[in-house]
C-alpha cells in the first residue's frame, strides 16, 4: 500500500496595518507595521526550515514575509523568493474600499452583519463577494498542492483568505467561515493528505495562534 503525501500549510496573516482610520482597505495595497522585530522572531522560531514560500500580490504581505525571513537569516537560515499569488489576495471589497464600516452599513439600507461587513454571499459593487472568494483562494490552494505535494508551504496571506482555505478544509458553510477569527501574525496549520484511507483530504491542526503576539483585530 503507497503511503500518503502530506502537503503541510503554514498560513501566517500579515503584520497589522497602521491606522487607516477605520476605512477597509480590502485590495487597497496599503503598507504593513513591520517594526515588532521580537514578534518575527518568535513566528521564526515556528516555522520550517526547507519550505515553499508564497504571498499575495498586495504590498502588506511581501513586507511581513520580508520581516519573517530576515528573523529567520539572522539564524543562518536562508529563505526563497516567495511565490507572488494574486488569488490568494484579501477580498475585493470594490466600491466599498477607502469607506468606514458605517458608511457601508447606510449603503446597505442600516443592515448589519455580526462578524463581516455583508452576508457572504454578497458582492460589493464592483468587488466580490466572500463566496467567491472561497472559490478563488480554493483554485490557488489545489494549484500549489499539485505543484508542491509533500513540501511545507509558508503562506503569507489575509484575514480573508486564511477563512477560505478553513472553510475548504473544513467544507464549511461560507456563512459560517465568517465567523472564524484570524489576528494579525497569527499561525493557521492545515494538512492536505493526498493517499489511502477514507475521509477528508484535508487536516486542521491549529487555527489563529498568536505567535506575534498579536491582539485580535
Amino acid at each position: 500500500m503507497s503511503e500518503a503525501v502530506v502537503t503541510r500549510w503554514w498560513w501566517i496573516r500579515h503584520a497589522p496595518v497602521p491606522d487607516q482610520g477605520g476605512r477597509i482597505y480590502g485590495q487597497t495595497d496599503v503598507s504593513a507595521d513591520t517594526s515588532d522585530t521580537a514578534a518575527f522572531q518568535a513566528i521564526a522560531t515556528a516555522l520550517p526550515r526547507d519550505a515553499v514560500w508564497v504571498t499575495s500580490h498586495l504590498r502588506r504581505t511581501h513586507q511581513t514575509a520580508e520581516a519573517i525571513a530576515a528573523a529567520l537569516n539572522q539564524s543562518g537560515v536562508a529563505v526563497p523568493e516567495p511565490l507572488a499569488e494574486p488569488d490568494l489576495a484579501e477580498q475585493n471589497f470594490g466600491a466599498w474600499q477607502g469607506l468606514s464600516h458605517n458608511e457601508v452599513v447606510a449603503l446597505r439600507g442600516g443592515a448589519r452583519h455580526r462578524f463581516w461587513l455583508a452576508p457572504a454571499d454578497q458582492a460589493p459593487p464592483e468587488g466580490e463577494s466572500f463566496t467567491h472568494l472561497i472559490a478563488r483562494v480554493s483554485a490557488a490552494i489545489r494549484r500549489l498542492v499539485e505543484a508542491h505535494a509533500g513540501r511545507d508551504i509558508i503562506a503569507v496571506a489575509h484575514g480573508g483568505s486564511i477563512r477560505a482555505a478553513l472553510a475548504l478544509a473544513l467544507d464549511l458553510n461560507p456563512e459560517a467561515a465568517l465567523a472564524i477569527e484570524v489576528g494579525h501574525l497569527s499561525l493557521t496549520r492545515i494538512d492536505h493528505i493526498d493517499g489511502p484511507g477514507a475521509g477528508n483530504a484535508w487536516r486542521v491542526g491549529a487555527v489563529n495562534l498568536p505567535l506575534g503576539n498579536q491582539p485580535p483585530s
